[in-house]
């Protein structure tokens, strides 16, 4: 397999403001055929109990996944799902193993730094959560998964937000936030404010 990688920084900048609102880091790679047989696939069968899902792994729509932090466990079931993108909520640096499992599997990362906040009405900006969604809507990155840390409040956020897209009606919405998040229930994460 040839591999070319190309690393782009996507700055959108507000007047005054000169913070990066997502790094892209696109891979361009050649991917070689696999045979999807059905003898081919029978003989992987050993394989399919190492398909493990990361943490609060669930399909949104089709083409569009969401979960928590995958980790190497989780990289042979990734793969099952032929991942175009990945968009990464978390300010912190892409782990090098994660990196490379996207850039071996021809998987474009766009991260955008959101911080974690525990205070309750600390909002996450309009800007960032609108430049996700373009990258969500965007077909040609699907399929994509959507990950922060535990598949909760970052990530939940976004999936609220194409779900108000997508003309869901409140309750709704805020039963699967909840759904995901558990006990940990932000309350300004519940008022939409994204």
């Amino acid at each position: 397999m040839k591999e070319d990688t190309k690393t782009k920084l996507n700055q959108h900048q507000q007047p005054g403001r000169t913070q990066q609102m997502c790094r892209t880091i696109e891979v361009v790679a050649n991917v070689d055929h696999v045979d999807m047989s059905p003898a081919v696939v029978a003989s992987d069968t050993a394989d399919d109990l190492n398909l493990i899902p990361p943490l609060n792994f669930a399909m949104v729509d089709n083409g569009i996944f969401r979960s928590g932090f995958p980790d190497s466990a989780n990289f042979s079931f990734l793969q099952t799902l032929k991942l175009r993108s990945i968009i990464y909520l978390c300010p912190e640096p892409y782990p090098e193993a994660n990196t490379e499992f996207s850039k071996s599997n021809g998987i474009r990362l766009f991260q955008f730094g959101i911080e974690s906040y525990k205070e309750p009405f600390v909002n996450i900006p309009d800007d960032t959560i609108r430049e996700a969604l373009k990258v969500v809507l965007d077909v040609r990155n699907h399929p994509v998964l959507i990950h922060c840390n535990r598949g909760k409040h970052r990530t939940g956020c976004l999936v609220g937000c194409l779900r108000k897209l997508q003309r869901w009606c409140l309750s709704s919405v805020f039963d699967e936030y909840q759904r995901f998040a558990a006990a940990k229930a932000r309350i300004c994460d519940q008022r939409g404010e994204c």
